[in-house]
């Protein structure tokens, strides 16, 4: 986290310069930043992995362009190779503190398991279907991550169960059932994530859920019935998050952004009850009532957690836009006069220009307070 470093580093500067701290302590909190800080990522690090990812996807592609001249022996053999060899090999590479190199490895020889369960099953016929071998991908790689402690690992396997999701519930895929097995592997994937300390696994899979229930929502034509269950749980876990956060984010171990995807989980279900009730705007207070707490919980989002999380503003920020963006199209249809609802617009974006402005320069007050 190279903006965290050298935000701290800044700071520490700045406490040196005041006073605050001597020049001992200065230099070591300078040097336990440093000895912390995570540099592996350097630019020949990232295009190490991207060749990498590349020579694995040529490995691949070749074997499968030539599947029908290479004897059977060979092609498993190959297939084979390409897997162990991007464990193996990315293990030694990671105890040597080749941490990018060796993981990019790892995901190469996911992808080559991946690669190797279609090709397998084609020349042997096997039976079963897609969205199997999909599951058995993302099995095969969750185990990986579990041996390999791999953060990238479990990564990938929430995102070929993601993959997984989409497909079986209407892409080429679909069944007559809803993928509702999908729920099991989050919470496995979401178990595995504190072994694996991926911190970033826990964060795709929280989205995916918000995702799960909107397909549910649109698959089961149930919307009230799942977005307002997710709005009420969305704002009590944003409440927790803000007023307990420490004991919360100790469980979850998100790095303080609980409250930004509660507030996603809050705009979805919102979303999705407005779009439930934009036809009955004409004649029913469903919509006006769900779009007044929709502002109203942005408004008291970025009151309450906005100074902490530039993401979180963004979030509410583009959450205001879309609301406003609705109301204009439902409103439209059922406003008389159309010059009043945009004197009605201006008004309230005027208003809520104000509110956002003020609580940008209360968020700002503190630090120059504390500076001067």
């Amino acid at each position: 986290m190279a903006g965290y470093a050298t935000k701290v580093r800044a700071d520490i500067a700045r406490w040196r310069e005041t006073g605050l701290i001597d020049a001992s302590t200065a230099d070591a909190l300078t040097r336990d930043i440093a000895a912390n800080d995570r540099t592996s990522l350097s630019f020949g690090s990232i295009l190490a992995m991207m060749a990498a990812l590349l020579f694995g996807a040529a490995i691949l592609i070749f074997v499968a362009a030539n599947w029908e001249a290479i004897p059977r022996l060979a092609r498993v053999t190959a297939l084979f190779a390409v897997i162990l060899g991007g464990y193996v090999g990315g293990a030694v590479l990671k105890t040597r503190d080749h941490t990018a190199i060796g993981e990019a490895l790892w995901l190469v020889a996911a992808a080559a398991f991946g690669g190797s369960i279609a090709l397998i099953g084609q020349m042997y016929h096997l039976s079963g279907d897609e969205a199997s071998a999909l599951l058995t991908w993302c099995a095969g790689t969750a185990l990986a991550a579990v041996a390999l402690r791999s953060n990238p690992l479990t990564v990938a396997s929430v995102a070929i169960a993601d993959a997984w999701l989409f497909l079986k519930w209407g892409g080429f895929f679909r069944r007559a059932e809803f993928p509702y097995f999908f729920v099991v592997i989050v919470l496995v994937l979401f178990a595995i994530s504190f072994w694996t300390r991926s911190q970033a696994a826990r964060h795709v899979i929280i989205l995916s859920i918000v995702f799960y229930l909107l397909l549910l929502a649109i698959d089961h034509n149930n919307t009230l019935q799942v977005a307002i269950p997710l709005v009420l749980v969305s704002a009590l876990l944003f409440a927790a998050a803000i007023f307990v956060a420490e004991p919360v984010d100790s469980v979850v171990q998100l790095g303080g952004r609980l409250p930004l995807h509660a507030l996603i989980g809050f705009l979805a279900g919102l979303a999705m009850v407005q779009f439930e009730l934009a036809d009955e705007a004409s004649y029913n207070s469903g919509f006006a009532i769900a779009s007044a707490a929709a502002l109203a919980g942005i408004v008291a989002a970025t009151m309450l957690g906005g100074r902490e999380s530039r993401g979180l503003r963004w979030v509410a920020y583009a959450g205001f836009a879309f609301e406003l963006a609705i109301i204009y199209v439902v409103m439209l249809q059922s406003m008389l006069d159309t010059a009043g609802f945009f004197l009605s617009a201006a008004v309230l974006l005027g208003i809520l220009a104000l509110v956002i402005i003020r609580v940008e320069k209360r968020m700002k007050t503190p630090a120059g307070g504390a500076a001067a």
